[in-house]
C-alpha cells in the first residue's frame, strides 16, 4: 500500500506518487524532485491550479511552518515553464 498526502492548493487525498514535494530552503521555496530532502515537505499535485491556490492561500507557510515570507520566484518561475510545456508552448 503506498503512502496517501494531502495536496496544500485543493486539499485533497492522493498516492505520494502522484504529488511534487516542495520543500523551504533558507527561505526559498524549491521543488524536491527526489522527494528526499532532509526537512518537512509540502505535497502538491503538478497542476497549475493547484500551485496557484496554494501560493494565493499562502498554504506553504503553514505547511512546512516558517515564519516569515517565503520566496516563490524559483517556484514560479518552475510553474510557468511547466505550464508552458503542458499547453505544448515553447
Amino acid at each position: 500500500m503506498e503512502a496517501v498526502r494531502t495536496c496544500v492548493g485543493c486539499r485533497t487525498r492522493a498516492p505520494r506518487s502522484a504529488l511534487l514535494r516542495v520543500v523551504a530552503r533558507d527561505l526559498e521555496l524549491v521543488i524536491d524532485e527526489r522527494k528526499a530532502s532532509p526537512g518537512r515537505g509540502a505535497w502538491l499535485h503538478p497542476t497549475r491550479e493547484c500551485a496557484e491556490n496554494a501560493l494565493r492561500r499562502r498554504a506553504f507557510g503553514r505547511a512546512l511552518r516558517v515564519s516569515g515570507p517565503l520566496d516563490t520566484q524559483t517556484f514560479e518561475k518552475w510553474l510557468n515553464g511547466y505550464g508552458n510545456k503542458v499547453n505544448g508552448s515553447k
